[in-house]
């Protein structure tokens, strides 16, 4: 079953491109028209790039992997951290912190500097400081949190990049390339679309637009992480049998060598019995 369809993506304006004379021929095989100088974007082979890159980002979730989403512009930012955060992604809705992840050692750094700081809060070393120092320990720690709260729990690199207006977030999809780690994009009739594995063809500014691909490709990666937590729960349980079968293994064991032990025996009482009972009639 399809996750989107073509009614649905008509009625976000997903088919809204931008003005011809802006366009990038990289993206002709995408375009269904041209209508009053702008791009109408082919909503049928959107709903085919839907469906292939929330396939991928379901398998990716699935295997445990993590992708981070990437949105700077005014119009995505709330969408993303909202269903990012949905399924417990990380997310870069603030400036790109060039080399976060060519250079990803250095932003956890960075990242551990927060959570030193909250330890300092916490412990009570904060009553020590002055109040000067106290205000730029302050200020620092919301300037970090501002720009890299969200990917505190991003302990290694990415297994995939999600990227709404590959133009505007061109540094972040440079350095996913640069690391082989496959890009997920919301491609628009300005950008180029031959550095995206998986490209979406879409309007990148509507925000209805943005909401229903990102609520689909979400919806994908839930599932994934819902299967996995199944497949997880499957082999606790299997494990758990294999373990009470190894320990019944053992018991039925003794229990046939007791048995054969007490057959022989058994035997001898009883040819004992018959030769006493025989023997006074042969007297």
């Amino acid at each position: 079953m399809a996750r989107t369809n073509f009614d649905m993506l008509l009625e976000a304006g997903c088919h809204f491109g931008h003005l011809k004379r802006k366009w990038n021929p990289a993206m002709a095989p995408y375009i269904f028209m041209e209508r009053n100088g702008i791009h109408i974007i082919d909503l049928h082979k959107t709903v085919a790039k839907i469906d292939e890159a929330a396939d991928a980002l379901k398998q990716i979730a699935k295997s445990g992997k993590k992708v981070l989403f990437v949105a700077t512009k005014k119009q995505a930012k709330d969408i993303v951290a909202e269903k990012a955060t949905s399924v417990n992604m990380p997310y870069v809705i603030e400036r790109w912190p060039g080399g976060m992840l060519t250079n990803f050692p250095t932003i956890r750094k960075a990242v551990k500097k927060m959570a030193n700081i909250d330890k300092l809060m916490n412990d009570g070393t904060f009553s020590n400081l002055s109040k000067r120092e106290i205000l730029q320990i302050t200020r620092q720690r919301a300037k970090l949190e501002k720009n890299l709260g969200s990917i505190a729990d991003l302990t290694r690199l990415p297994s995939a990049l999600f990227v709404v207006d590959v133009m505007k977030e061109n540094i972040a999809v440079r350095e996913a390339k640069r690391l082989g780690i496959p890009v997920f994009a919301i491609v628009d009739t300005n950008s180029d679309p031959r550095d995206i594995d998986f490209m979406i063809p879409a309007n990148d500014d509507a925000k209805n637009s943005i909401e229903l691909i990102l609520g689909a490709c979400c919806s994908a990666i839930a599932e994934g992480l819902e299967e996995r937590k199944a497949e997880k729960a499957d082999e606790k349980a299997a494990k758990e049998q294999a373990e009470e079968a190894t320990e019944v293994k053992p018991k039925a064991a003794r229990r046939a060598r007791k048995s054969e032990e007490e057959t022989p025996a058994a035997e001898e009482e009883a040819k004992e019995e018959t030769t006493a009972e025989e023997t006074p009639a042969e007297a």
